[in-house]
């Protein structure tokens, strides 16, 4: 028996004008156009607030003298490109931090082994005291050098991960737009 289908979790916005969704200095076609950053904040941390993938429902408000647009495919269409073109994005970002976290974990242990070869010959150079400072500094700033590449290959691509499956999720997500009367009639906030 299979599980009961999940209902898509809803993420609504209400808007004055089909052109507030869109970037409004962005001269592309609709179904082309970069959203608004405020749309695109808004929808995103909202997304967020879902486990990445619970599937979604953007649903849209307009007034119904939007109708005349015929807003509902190029919603979708304009969406569903806009997140996908954003996830490619984010996928290069977890590559580009992976790349970088793998050559400074290169460059890292190569001045770890120059900083413990210093250190084993000045400990066969001289036993004075000043010298054991010297070696333990050496020791100190070889493994502070692993600091970074150890950040970047444990840590830092998990957000850019799940940036990366938010935005895949978005742009699977189901469009719905709906007219309302009575959003033409409410004053600008």
């Amino acid at each position: 028996m299979n599980p009961p289908a999940v209902p898509p979790r809803p993420i609504e916005l209400r808007l004055r004008e089909l052109n507030q969704l869109f970037d409004s200095f962005d001269p592309a076609p609709f179904h082309e156009k970069d959203l608004d950053r405020d749309a695109e904040e808004f929808i995103v941390s909202w997304a967020r607030e879902y486990p990445p993938d619970a599937p979604l429902l953007f649903r849209l408000h307009l007034p119904a003298d939007q109708r005349r647009f015929e807003p509902e495919q190029t919603v979708r269409s304009a969406v569903q490109n806009y997140f996908t073109y954003r996830s490619e994005l984010a996928r290069l970002d977890v590559r580009r931090t992976l790349q970088q976290g793998r050559s400074s974990l290169l460059v890292g242990l190569l001045f770890l082994a120059a900083c413990m070869g210093a250190r084993q010959l000045l400990h066969q150079v001289s036993t004075a005291e000043w010298v054991r400072v010297v070696e333990e500094g050496l020791l100190i700033i070889g493994w502070v050098a692993m600091w970074r590449p150890v950040e970047l290959l444990l840590y830092d691509w998990w957000p850019l991960l799940r940036r990366k499956r938010t935005f895949d999720n978005l742009s699977r997500m189901q469009v719905e737009v709906r007219f309302d009367d009575d959003l033409a009639r409410r004053p600008a906030p």
